[in-house]
């Protein structure tokens, strides 16, 4: 299929071939019929990403602050990769299209293949031929609404929200500044809630468009006829309301805002323009100042927008579905016209001219929709204690291979991770083919074909895991699909790289190795790459043998997640330390040669710092400190062992030192942090070439997701949990 893009680092935008989304439970398939774009936000996405570099630090100095928080955690180099792979990609235009249903997934029952559906979202409702949309961001079209003016659902439901956030009432006056797309479904979504509407905006013929669609005057913010129209209807006491559905640099609105709104007015902003209040004006007359969050309630709450949990509508009234559904509902009565909103209507091929002419002024629009192939068909019907689990193997063996032939590699899933610190490695390394990979969003594969020359991009896992051309299955992808997915690559014969965790329960663990016993496969890595870093097994090599216990004590401070982050999807993704903790148990385990044999955890109330202990068969201990607390420009990880009379002490991967009968301590000017990727890869690669051994017995990748997941039965429990070794 086809969809636009742009490349954030050069500005290029294109119309690519990228392959079909994956239907996944609780969504549907979307074949589009009409998209908007959007001439407020999508134009601003598209002038941002031609700037220059320093340009769009400037624009966005929240990233910057980013950026340099991750430097000081994972270097220059790592954070280098990151930043220039997040740059040089493609990235998605579009969050508003009308479309016909064309497949339902799993859990899916409101709505059947050959409806007609309203779609919103970033991530969901693209410019593109499909998209997989989830159950809470699209909703039916309402019959006689036209396919072209249900694609204005999303927008209209901005303009809702931030009408609500306003809260009108009859007979009320409120003022529009700014008279784009937002500011014209405002004006008429005001005006059918019986408000005498003011606009204010710089171009004529957006003020006579206004004046035709219910306000009762419109002017140039900068004349007295704007003013002179407020002090009119209101007696000279100033509006109700003001809504801010402006952009650009200029303090003019909110300063406007302050100017004519009435004592105690309310001022919504819905744009994004400047905001720098004037003190001595908000403050004189107490202006309530709101902010309108997109198109409502359920907005950037992952549960709400991909797991389809909705609110209780006794609880909150309007959602972004509901919101979406009403403003459909409206159109579809006539209350609120969008056909005189069209400036144009392109051919969907057209769809990079089109952008040319709006960012370079040539097409003055209002709105613009893309119309794809075989939109008159739109609405029409079509076809439709813990117990480590033994390992055992079977009799089958994993397939044989040339020795010479290149390692053909297949990734399933294509995500920060995967393109920042797994394959910018395997890209350039001789021998290795990267011969497919998998997503369920057809951009994130076809930004990894592009930069890393997979041979094919695609969404059916099953004709990767059937061909049998594939040596290798990388599975990258979120931490609640790993154990399925391990699973079945193992069962279909492949060597598999999975990325930690392995498992996030024991029954995930257990169905892992009923595939290692049914198959006789039992090739499989798991991602902990510590035990690989060049600076520690130096350092461990420093250290030597030992006769005696140990004590080791690892301080992980791990940091707050931001706002959103997936690892907060407790119950899908499992807990951080879950996911992230078995780094820390398997390079403990490494060190101290063994496997542990019991777990206990404590944590303080009220946060997720953890302390844990892990005791080990010859009496060695190890104390995991795991913290989220600590400062952020504090090392993230500081390990110290303890044994014979000697000391080995690791600085994050930075510097590291052994002292006993002589010292000695590492380069203090290392050239990065190297956490042990590359060589894990390396070792990787060559077990797969060659057949010979994994680079960890499978044994131990058990025992340590074991003892991983044994951490939150001993916070239940508040004592000890024996890991007992099945026979």
């Amino acid at each position: 299929m086809k969809q636009v893009v742009q490349n954030y680092k050069s500005g290029e935008l294109s119309v690519l071939d990228v392959p079909v989304p994956g239907c996944k439970p609780g969504g549907v398939l979307v074949r589009s019929a009409f998209s908007l774009i959007s001439t407020g936000t999508e134009l601003m996405k598209v002038s941002e990403a031609g700037m220059s570099m320093l340009g769009k630090a400037r624009s966005r100095p929240d990233q910057v602050a980013k950026v340099v928080q991750s430097v000081a955690v994972n270097g220059l180099p790592a954070t280098y990769r990151k930043v220039m792979g997040k740059l040089d990609s493609y990235t998605p235009l579009g969050y508003s299209l009308c479309g016909v249903v064309e497949q339902v997934g799993a859990g899916t029952d409101d709505v059947k293949v050959g409806d007609l559906v309203a779609c919103a979202g970033n991530e969901h409702a693209l410019h593109a031929e499909v998209n997989w949309v989830p159950r809470n961001l699209y909703v039916p079209v309402p019959d006689g609404l036209a396919p072209r003016h249900a694609a204005f659902g999303t927008v209209g439901s901005i303009a809702l929200q931030g009408v609500r956030q306003g809260g009108p009432q009859l007979g009320e006056v409120a003022l529009v500044i700014g008279l784009g797309l937002i500011g014209q479904l405002v004006v008429q979504l005001l005006a059918a809630a019986g408000v005498r509407v003011v606009g204010a905006d710089p171009d004529p013929v957006r003020c006579e468009l206004a004046e035709r669609l219910g306000a009762v005057a419109c002017g140039d913010p900068g004349s007295a006829a704007v003013e002179n129209a407020v002090a009119e209807l209101t007696g000279g006491h100033g509006v109700d309301q003001v809504y801010l559905a402006a952009g650009g640099g200029s303090n003019q609105p909110v300063e406007l805002a302050a100017r004519l709104a009435r004592d105690r007015g309310r001022v919504v902003d819905i744009g994004k323009c400047r905001l720098d209040l004037p003190w001595n004006a908000y403050y004189e007359k107490e202006l309530d100042v709101r902010f309108s969050r997109s198109y409502g309630p359920g907005r950037y709450d992952p549960e709400y927008e991909l797991d389809g949990r909705d609110y209780p509508i006794g609880y909150v009234r309007w959602t972004e579905r509901r919101n979406l559904a009403c403003f459909l509902d409206l159109a579809a009565r006539g209350r609120v016209d969008v056909e005189p909103l069209i400036s144009r209507i392109a051919d969907f091929e057209d769809a990079v001219e089109t952008y040319r002419q709006l960012k370079d002024g040539e097409l003055k629009a209002v709105a613009v929709l893309f119309r794809y192939p075989g939109e008159a068909g739109a609405g029409e019907a079509q076809a439709p204690a813990v117990a480590v689990p033994a390992v055992r193997r079977g009799t089958a063996a994993a397939p044989a291979r040339p020795s010479r032939s290149p390692v053909r590699l297949a990734f399933v899933g294509a995500g920060n991770y995967a393109t920042s610190m797994l394959l910018p490695h395997l890209a350039r390394r001789e021998g290795v083919e990267l011969s497919a990979v998998v997503t369920t969003t057809a951009l994130s594969a076809a930004n990894a074909q592009r930069k890393f020359g997979f041979g094919r991009a695609t969404t059916d896992l099953d004709a990767v895991l059937g061909d049998a051309s594939v040596d290798a299955v990388f599975v990258v992808t979120r931490h609640s699909s790993h154990a399925e997915l391990t699973r079945r690559a193992l069962l279909a014969g492949k060597t598999v790289f999975v990325e930690k965790p392995l498992a996030l329960t024991e029954d995930e663990l257990a169905g892992v190795l009923a595939a290692v016993e049914e198959s006789g496969n039992d090739r499989l890595q798991v991602g902990f790459n510590r035990r690989f870093a060049p600076l520690l097994r130096e350092a461990k090599a420093r250290f030597g043998a030992r006769t005696g216990p140990a004590s080791l004590r690892y301080l992980v401070n791990a940091g707050r997640l931001q706002h959103g982050s997936w690892y907060l999807q407790q119950g899908t993704e499992g807990s951080r330390f879950a996911g992230e903790g078995g780094h820390f148990v398997d390079t403990a385990s490494w060190l101290l040669g063994a496997d542990p044999v019991s777990v206990y955890a404590v944590a303080p109330s009220g946060n997720e710092d953890l302390q844990i202990v892990l005791r080990y068969p010859d009496g060695s201990t190890a104390t995991l400190s795991y913290v989220t607390a600590g400062a952020p420009g504090f090392p993230k990880e500081t390990l110290d062992l303890v044994a014979d009379g000697k000391v080995l002490k690791l600085d994050d991967f930075v510097r590291a030192s052994v002292y006993g009968s002589k010292r000695w301590v590492s380069s203090r000017l290392p050239r990065a942090r190297d956490k042990g990727q590359s060589a894990e890869l390396a070792s990787f690669v060559k077990a797969v070439r060659t057949g010979g051994p994994m680079p960890v017995p499978l044994e131990s990748l058990v025992a340590t997701t074991a003892a991983t997941l044994a951490v939150q039965a001993a916070l239940v429990g508040g004592a000890p949990v024996t890991l007992a070794r099945s026979l």
